[in-house]
């Protein structure tokens, strides 16, 4: 594995100060404002806007492997780039186990993920109905998607599981929480293999793209309704029911029929 970096790298020129500083700032802008005038503009579009009725057979196999993969992708990545590595050592876990349980556990959520989301993509263009409903943030969002979730498992596979192993906690994830701190470090992501920082700026213009795409949804999560009292539905009373002088019967609230 690569050691820390080195206090003796080179510095950032203009190029790095653009795509590692200048552009994550303005897509992590984007995605604040943009969510800020999507809920005051488009409350009624703030959904999954959910293809259900139209076709669910894909969709019963690709979402939950979609949704379970994309959690378990997360959770290894708000891992992986905000916990230094001196913050799992100190609790016992060894860089060589954190390294080995990250590369499987992320290799099998990288599958679920990608396995899902190739069901979702080829349910929305071999179903006709669900093809034309297919909008411009839909056409972007699914290439970007894919691009993103393709790229970090080429990463992973062609370094960590096939290649020699890079560490990169100790470069991505010192130029991610940087940019958070306000103190970004882009050489500690200019000399990082091609994979890993195609992957970190195809995801940096998905969180640009997130608030006018159906991502939104994500921050609906039905949490309320955990705590939501129960609907009482209670049966509809009959209506009374009057004699009449034939011996028939009629309700009392019916007209009677024209002569």
């Amino acid at each position: 594995m690569n050691t820390a970096l080195s206090p003796s790298a080179a510095p950032a020129n203009g190029g790095d100060l653009l795509l590692w500083v200048a552009v994550p700032y303005i897509c992590l802008a984007v995605f604040a404002v943009g969510h800020v005038w999507r809920y005051r503009q488009d409350q009624f579009g703030w959904t999954s806007r959910t293809t259900q009725l139209l076709e669910h057979r894909w969709l019963r196999w690709g979402s939950p492997l979609f949704h379970l993969g994309a959690f378990m992708v997360i959770a290894g990545h708000v891992v992986g780039l905000a916990v230094p590595d001196s913050w799992t050592e100190a609790v016992g876990i060894t860089e060589h186990a954190y390294h080995t349980t990250a590369v499987w556990a992320g290799s099998v959520a990288g599958v679920a993920m990608v396995a899902g989301l190739g069901m979702l993509c080829a349910r929305r263009l071999l179903t006709r109905q669900i093809r034309l409903g297919t909008d411009r943030s839909d056409k972007i969002l699914f290439p970007l998607l894919s691009a993103t979730v393709l790229l970090g498992i080429t990463a992973t596979a062609a370094h960590n599981v096939f290649g020699a192993g890079y560490d990169y906690r100790s470069t991505v994830s010192v130029w991610f929480r940087g940019l958070f701190v306000l103190q970004p470090e882009p050489e500690a992501i200019a000399g990082a293999p091609l994979l890993f920082q195609l992957h970190a700026m195809s995801a940096f213009l998905l969180f640009a793209a997130w608030p006018f795409t159906r991502l939104v949804h994500v921050w609906s999560a039905p949490i309320g309704y955990l705590a939501r009292p129960y609907l009482v539905y209670r049966r509809r009373s009959t209506p009374a029911v009057a004699p009449t002088a034939a011996g028939r019967t009629r309700s009392a609230s019916g007209s009677r029929r024209a002569a």
